[in-house]
């Protein structure tokens, strides 16, 4: 039998959970009443969406398939050089902003504040400023995804190097291995698993994030699918949704390979 103690702690974890589900349905609640929103609402207009959808995107039109083609090439290449450039000011700026390599409390609070501040702004406003201050082009999406990139990847890999650091390096500074060699011997190979997943992890999102981004004028793809349904050419914006929704999946079927056939 259990003891009363444990008798009472299962009844105040059950206490807690009641609570919790109430405050949670009173949440929900009061956001659909303040929002004046029904509910139901969204299931009445369903059939009206899929109608719209099916009278104006299908069949999709792959006629000019060929001006796609540097489109495709453009979104990829802004992934790339994204996440290639993200991936080193990263690991310099983790590097610094993790607690157990560097000493250096204020510089780590300095970097870990400006690094808060560049992740915690979505990479839509970014590109939207970025715009407004430089005009439409190419280098205003390649500059809001390295940014954006930035911000996340400095994150996991201060993260990851802190967990080595506390785990893994206690061996080789009992031997009196200087910084360096600690930097080339013990975080570096033991820290380049994760580097490969959390990078590629960002260029599979970098992927969907070069299209979004053209739908601010900031090149790629994106740009044409708004500018189609701008236009009102929902077949051809359908085939370009198509299109990036395989360039997609072929990523991340491709990134996945890689991922194994390197570690």
């Amino acid at each position: 039998m259990d003891s009363p103690a444990t008798i009472a702690l299962s009844q105040q974890k059950s206490i807690k959970r009641r609570i919790t589900g109430v405050l949670l349905f009173a949440v929900v609640a009061y956001s659909f009443i303040y929002l004046k929103v029904n509910p139901l609402t969204p299931f009445v207009t369903l059939p009206s969406v899929f109608s719209f959808f099916g009278e104006n995107f299908f069949p999709p039109n792959f006629t000019g398939f060929s001006s796609y083609v540097s489109l495709i090439i453009e979104t990829l290449l802004f992934a790339v050089v994204g996440t290639y450039i993200s991936a080193i000011l990263s690991f310099v700026f983790g590097l610094l902003m993790a607690e157990s390599i560097n000493p250096f409390a204020p510089v780590r609070i300095i970097i870990r504040f400006i690094v808060s501040f560049i992740r915690n702004i979505p990479v839509l406003v970014w590109a939207s400023l970025l715009v407004y201050i430089f005009g439409i082009g190419n280098m205003v999406g390649l500059l809001a995804l390295i940014i954006a990139t930035f911000g996340f990847l400095t994150r996991s890999y201060t993260e990851e190097m802190n967990n080595i650091a506390d785990s893994k390096l206690e061996a080789l500074k009992a031997t009196g291995a200087s910084p360096a060699q600690l930097l080339v011997h013990g975080i570096i190979p033991a820290f380049f698993p994760s580097w490969i997943n959390w990078t590629f992890f960002s260029f599979e999102i970098n992927i969907r994030a070069s299209a979004i981004l053209g739908m601010v004028g900031a090149g790629g793809i994106g740009i044409m699918i708004q500018t189609n349904i701008r236009l009102f050419k929902y077949k051809e914006a359908m085939a370009l949704i198509l299109i990036l929704v395989i360039l997609v999946l072929l990523t991340e079927f491709v990134v996945n390979k890689l991922r194994k056939w390197i570690l």
